[in-house]
């Protein structure tokens, strides 16, 4: 693989793209109550529909929610939000039965606690 230096002589791509993989982590405390149980909802890959019926709203409200969120955790795609959700999950979900609470790998994950 060929390195590519930015202006700087960096190699991360991260900050070649300008991207921040974790940065909106510690903005979580930015958003509200609803803003979180959306945000732990988007980390499990459902679509606006499936987050609509589960959180009994209109799907456009559900996409109004999500770019709130993109915008307060100053990322820039629904991706990037729902990286942050499984990198946070511990911190936003209120169960306290929660296997994450345990391994620190959210339920579900194709990690596997070592």
């Amino acid at each position: 693989m060929t390195e590519r230096f930015d202006a700087d002589g960096h190699v991360c791509v991260y900050r070649r793209m300008g991207a921040h993989p974790v940065r909106g982590l510690w903005k979580l405390k930015r958003l509200t109550g609803r803003e979180r149980e959306v945000l732990l909802l988007v980390g499990t890959g459902a679509g606006n529909r499936d987050l609509a019926r589960e959180l009994g709203i209109a799907e456009r409200t559900v996409k109004a929610h999500i770019a709130r969120i993109v915008e307060k955790l100053d990322q820039q795609t629904r991706l990037q939000v729902a990286v942050l959700a499984v990198l946070a999950h511990e911190e936003l979900c209120s169960d306290p039965r929660c296997e994450c609470r345990e391994t620190g790998v959210p339920p579900g994950s194709v990690m596997t606690a070592a």
